[in-house]
């Protein structure tokens, strides 16, 4: 049975198809980005925008989510593509991050990613974000004594004091990125002020490095958390929270992202 809902989920058909697929995966907003899913249509695209938590039978919010949603998902892409690949922001970068451990896929594009596994609350109680086979994955725990000073909160210093703080379970928590076996694309605006993506695309770079696979970057050292390509609106909605950057720089990183982004989902470029 599907994991996803039909209402949760928005379908972009291209007029002229190419044989390209993407999956489209938002962050912490829970939103279905069907915008960015037409984008990507109108350069010839079958583009899936999925919701991922709060839809119809799914989890209440990211928590224990099962890998096998968007497992499914790129199942149901393949069957219509003779190529696909998964995009997402934020938490759904990590989500396609794990994905294209799990399943191949043809290319990997991580907005804001992380290295790592996170947890989510619900009713008092964390676990982490995913679960595979029903198990959740291991999990970063973050560091109880943390206490945000600024207004709207910067949660950038949480995440790398977590990590600093539980090396053990950070080690345990890394997303197996060696075991991508497409393409993978990382977008990072180094004034990310949600969490040190910076410091977790290096990560991902090298762990990918040391098993002799290459990993293409795409930074800008002004830009923040949230990237819009040419002709998205800027992203509202979410959590009360600093992003960091500003239009400018984060319009800036999103054109120069944008032709890596398409050329790896059409298959027209490689990373280098």
């Amino acid at each position: 049975m599907a994991l996803v809902d039909e209402a949760d989920r928005h379908v972009a058909i291209p007029v002229t198809p190419t044989g390209a697929g993407v999956l489209v995966l938002a962050g912490s907003s829970g939103r279905i980005e069907s915008d960015r899913a037409e984008l990507f249509a109108r350069h010839g695209v079958r583009a899936h925008a999925i919701r991922w938590f709060g839809g119809a039978g799914q989890r209440r919010v990211p928590r224990e989510v099962p890998l096998e949603l968007f497992l499914d998902e790129v199942a149901l892409l393949r069957e219509s593509c003779d190529r696909v690949a998964v995009l997402g922001t934020s938490f759904g970068a990590e989500a396609a991050l794990l994905t294209g451990t799990r399943t191949p896929v043809d290319a990997v594009i991580a907005i804001a990613p992380t290295s790592v596994v996170w947890p989510g609350i619900l009713d008092g109680s964390w676990s982490s974000h995913w679960t595979a086979a029903g198990v959740p994955l291991p999990w970063v725990p973050f560091a109880d004594d943390w206490i945000a000073t600024t207004d709207p909160p910067e949660f950038r210093d949480l995440y790398r004091t977590s990590v600093d703080r539980h090396p053990a379970e950070a080690q345990a928590a890394a997303i197996p990125v060696e075991r991508i076996t497409g393409d993978v694309l990382l977008v990072v605006g180094e004034d990310d002020r949600v969490w040190p993506s910076a410091r977790f695309a290096d990560e991902i770079v090298a762990r990918r490095a040391a098993a002799g696979l290459p990993t293409a970057v795409v930074r800008h050292p002004l830009a923040g958390h949230r990237v819009p390509f040419p002709g998205e609106a800027a992203p509202s909605g979410g959590t009360r929270m600093a992003r960091g950057g500003s239009r400018e720089a984060d319009d800036e990183l999103g054109a120069a992202a944008w032709d890596a982004v398409a050329g790896l989902v059409l298959g027209t470029t490689r990373p280098d």
